[in-house]
């Protein structure tokens, strides 16, 4: 009864599991009765009309409302709270013996919850609902040593003699699982890995003291792996019959120190290694938890296991203290590193599955793509592909009139363009010296003209095709060159009508006749805000068309809750832009040869480079950690966007600020 108690009242919805056990863990006195009146508000919140927790249901989807910093990053706001790791060894190196907490202070794990380790032993030991019941038994264990000998500390020899009994796991096989995952994840903190070895240099007598099952030679163990060499001595709870969150361990590790030396105990537990650590005689230096401030700004709707690796290595990277990050950077990282590394394992295993011979990156969306692909997959055929727009809609205006009036002449009338601007935009300043009577280069496209210059085009269209012939000459030539030997390719963009893609699939196979057979893959696709909702739909059924995060037939809450008119576009766009020049045209030069023909720049080069970088080094760290668990790179086209969909809140007052730093504008030719 008490165990189906705490499963409806906990497990049922895992926003409520996340922040109950964000409090419960490690409480003692008055916080315990206290966290569990926590979790009873939290069931009464959820579980009302409408009720959430992360965020609100509305008719375009779920938004979580998080309160991202907007006046300086995360992690520039985190080096606040700590000293610089010359500071702090300078500091400690006043005591006679350091004393530092083990796991989230010295050691890191790639996950936001240290039990999500348990997900991984469970899937090693092939054995369903692991996490749950490593958790129960740890608990049940701990429960019944505290009725018998009035204290909780178990090792894991007896955590796994209880789990064993109860589920019929191996204990030797068990154990062994547990450690080897523990020795594969743990990692050095890089900042306290900064401080100890300033203070190893010094000479200093430094020892770990831990609220642990583990035994303390495994843990010595891992510190060693993880660049702790020297340390003289770990202290762990499990073995001295006492703990930190009650004060009996400092009380033991203080009695086995000489009499009169200073000791001073570094960790992140504002209880147990500041409060109860003080209280035995210790000063204390308090570094804050990465994990534990960070829930007002990281996403929560996600699966399970990659949403705990993602936290994770965000919260680590971003507050472990050593180094601060611009807005642009964390962008990358924060929003971008997930969908980048997501993107090009679907795009991989979507080409390994269909046979696809060659993978086309369309510019400039693709230059991050590229680069994260072949950071990933080296090896591979891939090719930055020069495309746009504007050249797209330049090359099928024998075949496509609509979409070519449609882009050029009426997505800018009312806006501010001059007709030199409109003709110069589709390389006809020939025609402006034939205007027809009355209209003036200089005059603002609008809707009392905007029908007289359309039937002027109209009137002059073998000279307009006659402009766009070389052009196509041109860029026949660049494909087949390209497409050389290939018989099956993919054409990657960021989406949305996926028109890049599908056009370039009609002049590869319709018009200029080479022989490949052309797919698009795009990162989403137009939504029911767009104008031309279906736009895409017969090419998506039929598979030449395939997205990655959502579609009418996929994530219909993501599909529903996109919405253009919001800028989500743009903000996705930002998050793959390109410090290369916009690609306006193809052409043939004097000899006869393709030349390609580029445009202006974005505005603020190092700040897109900042994005470009943060995209990079999550996707590095994120592979350093899971580099023998390929199936980590599976990450939904529902968990890419979930940190975008985080980021929205407010009413998109984050994603606005990040926007105001690019200025950046979606066009024809782009």
């Amino acid at each position: 009864m008490r165990y189906r108690i705490y499963h409806f009242l906990v497990n049922r919805y895992p926003e409520i599991r996340e922040r109950y056990h964000r409090m419960h863990d490690d409480a003692t006195g008055l916080k315990v009765p206290l966290s569990w009146l926590y979790l009873l508000a939290l069931n009464i919140r959820v579980r009302l009309p409408g009720g959430r927790l992360h965020g609100q249901e509305n008719a375009v989807g779920i938004t979580e409302e998080k309160h991202i910093p907007t006046g300086a990053s995360e992690s520039e706001l985190a080096v606040l709270k700590v000293m610089r790791p010359g500071e702090l060894a300078e500091f400690l190196a006043g005591y006679d013996v350091i004393s530092f907490d083990v796991f989230d202070t010295l050691l890191f794990r790639p996950f936001s919850s240290p039990t999500d380790l348990f997900y991984f032993v469970g899937e090693k030991l092939l054995f369903l609902n692991f996490k749950e019941l490593r958790m129960r038994f740890e608990r049940e264990a701990r429960e019944e040593k505290r009725s018998r000998y009035g204290q909780g500390e178990v090792t894991l020899s007896e955590i796994w003699e209880k789990l064993s009994r109860e589920t019929g796991i191996s204990m030797e096989q068990g154990m062994q699982t547990e450690l080897d995952c523990e020795e594969a994840f743990c990692y050095a903190n890089p900042y306290m890995l900064s401080v100890y070895r300033l203070l190893q240099k010094q000479g200093k007598k430094m020892i770990a003291v831990s609220d642990m099952y583990l035994p303390s030679a495994f843990i010595k163990k891992l510190l060693k792996k993880a660049g702790y060499e020297g340390i003289e001595k770990v202290c762990v709870s499990c073995e001295y019959g006492a703990g930190k969150s009650d004060g009996t361990l400092f009380a033991k590790v203080k009695r086995e120190l000489p009499d009169g030396v200073s000791v001073v105990h570094i960790g992140d537990n504002p209880h147990s290694d500041v409060k109860m650590a003080k209280k035995h005689g210790f000063d204390v230096y308090y570094y804050p938890n990465a994990d534990r401030k960070t829930a007002a700004y990281r996403a929560m709707e996600m699966s399970p296991v990659v949403g705990g690796a993602y936290r994770g290595i965000v919260n680590h990277h971003l507050y472990n203290g050593i180094e601060s990050y611009g807005m642009a950077y964390e962008y990358g990282y924060v929003y971008g590193g997930l969908f980048v590394l997501g993107y090009c394992s679907f795009i991989h295993r979507y080409c390994r599955e269909q046979g696809v011979e060659r993978l086309l990156f369309l510019s400039r969306d693709g230059d991050i793509l590229k680069q994260a692909y072949e950071l990933l997959y080296p090896g591979v055929q891939t090719a930055y592909a020069c495309w746009s727009r504007a050249a797209a809609t330049k090359l099928m205006a024998q075949d496509n009139r609509y979409d070519y009036f449609r882009r050029f002449l009426f997505h800018k009338v009312n806006q501010g363009k001059t007709l030199r601007d409109i003709f110069h935009a589709m390389d006809l300043d020939m025609l402006l010296g034939s205007l027809p009577d009355g209209l003036l280069e200089s005059d603002f496209l609008d809707e009392s003209n905007i029908g007289r210059i359309k039937r002027f085009l109209e009137e002059q269209w073998q000279t307009v095709l006659a402009v766009y012939g070389e052009q196509e000459s041109a860029a026949r030539e660049y494909y087949a060159q390209m497409l050389c030997g290939c018989k099956r390719a993919c054409a990657v963009d960021i989406g949305w009508a996926g028109s890049g893609a599908m056009s370039l699939a009609y002049l590869v196979e319709r018009k200029w006749n080479l022989p490949c057979r052309l797919t698009g893959i795009i990162a989403g696709t137009n939504t029911p805000h767009n104008e031309e909702t279906e736009a895409g739909e017969a090419f998506l059924q039929s598979g030449r068309l395939v997205s990655y995060m959502y579609s009418s037939a996929q994530n219909r809450d993501l599909w529903k809750a996109h919405d253009p008119n919001r800028d989500y576009n743009i903000y996705w766009e930002l998050l793959l832009a390109s410090p290369t020049r916009q690609f306006l045209r193809f052409a043939v030069d004097g000899q006869g040869k393709t030349k390609l023909c580029f445009g202006d720049m974005d505005y603020n080069q190092e700040g897109i480079c900042q994005i470009q970088k943060g995209i990079l080094d999550f996707i590095r760290e994120y592979e350093a950690h899971f580099k023998d668990y390929p199936h980590m790179n599976q990450i939904s086209g529902r968990d890419a966007y979930a940190p975008m969909l985080a980021a929205a809140g407010e009413h998109e007052r984050y994603l606005m600020k990040i926007k105001e730093m690019f200025d950046f504008k979606v066009g024809v030719g782009e």
